[in-house]
């Protein structure tokens, strides 16, 4: 048995796939800490997990970012994008670094598994492997490592073909320096510097894909672009395994058995963040497909049900059902096509399903989630957070009706089929790291 260290920011999406990980080394007999926002505190500690909470100088609610990015709301484009990553991502590296090293300093851990996006572990990283424990990283977000071969993350953007496609990567990676990468990377040598660090040889983007000594990149590779540069220590280990909570089983709702009638079955979703306004995808599906013959399956990421009918303006259509929760190890066998907003653990559970998507993402990495739907052929992207109705019911009648999407998902969800538990993967690799110290 062995005493690992988990760290990871006080965002759900980052944080919930941890907490998935940690609570399967538990079940495995090793004993697990987390170091991670207030707020998740019984998340955590429910899955068997020691809860360590961040300081409240680099904690925040995840629900309520308004203050948190009050620069990032001021300003428009690359400006807003990158106001956004200085405020949770760079901004927090010494007050992470200190909290993760007093964690350390104590004694008891054999390693250290972090989620990607921890950058308070870039100082600890950069200190010669023999000085410091083994550190292993978890991806829960689509690759954001720069690359010759594709567009800059946060372009939303396919790759390009041939010469015009390289030259059009040059262009913009180019193009996004001054505004981009250089601020955030002179941002982040500051912040290192506060705790005593050498400047940073990489990019923020690259960060967790040259840093980490490996890491277990949550997807599979079919759903990722490739990248020449892409090194040997990272690995695609396919989406976790079920996530949902047992307890759901017991509580389906009266109209579960509505979904075996024979009609095609929509889910939509807009995730448990994105979730405040209805109106930007919730609606328009239900408005795109209240005259076709499906069954509008919503789930409403923990909101109250009645929020979503006082959204729509009046009562449901006759083919809707809500629900706050649904298990989604139950009903995605049952879906014919998933509507989203492209969060990447979301995607790639209706994927392991075998579940086409038409995704509608404009925040964090979702468009870059949705480029990647649509490049690997398995759904549609519409290329915005809020579709028109016309374009929702185009999209969805499309996967409905073209076989390439479902065939294409079928194959995505063998592929992830054949990978083993990623768990095992990442506790074999946590067990040899420890013991080759």
């Amino acid at each position: 048995m062995s005493s690992y260290l988990l760290c990871a920011p006080p965002v759900y999406g980052h944080l919930a796939p941890l907490v998935a990980v940690g609570r399967g080394l538990v079940v495995r007999g090793h004993e697990v800490t987390m170091l991670t926002g207030a707020k998740y505190r019984d998340l955590v500690t429910a899955a068997g997990i020691r809860h360590v909470p961040l300081p409240a100088s680099v904690d925040f609610d995840d629900g309520h970012l308004e203050e948190v990015l009050a620069d990032a709301s001021s300003s428009r484009g690359i400006a807003r994008v990158r106001e956004g990553m200085l405020a949770v991502f760079v901004r927090v590296i010494p007050g992470q670094y200190r909290a993760m090293r007093a964690l350390l300093d104590r004694g008891g851990f054999d390693a250290v598994l972090g989620e990607a996006a921890f950058t308070g572990l870039a100082p600890y990283l950069a200190l010669p492997p023999e000085d410091r424990l083994p550190v292993l990283g978890v991806g829960t977000t689509p690759v954001t490592m720069g690359s010759v071969d594709t567009a800059p993350f946060g372009a939303g953007l396919q790759p390009g073909r041939g010469p015009i496609g390289a030259l059009r990567n040059r262009l913009l990676t180019a193009a996004l320096r001054p505004a981009l990468t250089q601020p955030l990377r002179r941002a982040a040598d500051t912040m290192l510097a506060q705790v005593g660090a050498p400047p940073s040889p990489i990019d923020t983007f690259d960060f967790a894909y040259r840093c980490f000594d490996q890491l277990f990149q949550l997807g599979v590779a079919e759903l990722e672009y490739p990248r020449r540069e892409l090194p040997t220590s990272v690995h695609f280990v396919g989406p976790l395994r079920s996530t949902d909570d047992p307890r759901q089983a017991e509580d389906l709702p009266d109209w579960w058995s509505d979904l075996r009638l024979g009609r095609p079955v929509v889910h939509v979703t807009q995730g448990t963040i994105d979730n405040v306004d209805f109106g930007r995808l919730v609606v328009p599906t239900l408005r795109a497909l209240a005259a076709e013959h499906v069954l509008v399956v919503v789930s409403t990421g923990g909101r109250p049900v009645d929020e979503v009918e006082r959204a729509f303006g009046g009562a449901l259509p006759g083919n809707a059902r809500v629900a706050t929760h649904l298990p989604y190890d139950r009903l995605l066998p049952l879906c014919d096509v998933v509507v989203t907003n492209g969060g990447f653990g979301g995607v790639q559970r209706a994927l392991a399903h075998g579940v086409p998507l038409v995704v509608a993402g404009s925040t964090e990495d979702k468009p870059e989630v949705a480029a990647r739907v649509a490049w690997a052929g398995c759904g549609r992207d519409l290329r915005t957070g809020t579709p028109r109705d016309q374009a929702v019911g185009r999209a969805v009648t499309e996967v409905l009706t073209s076989p390439t999407f479902a065939a294409r998902s079928r194959e995505l969800a063998a592929a992830i089929a054949r990978l083993p538990d990623p768990v095992d993967v990442i506790e074999a690799a946590l067990t040899a790291a420890v013991a080759g110290r």
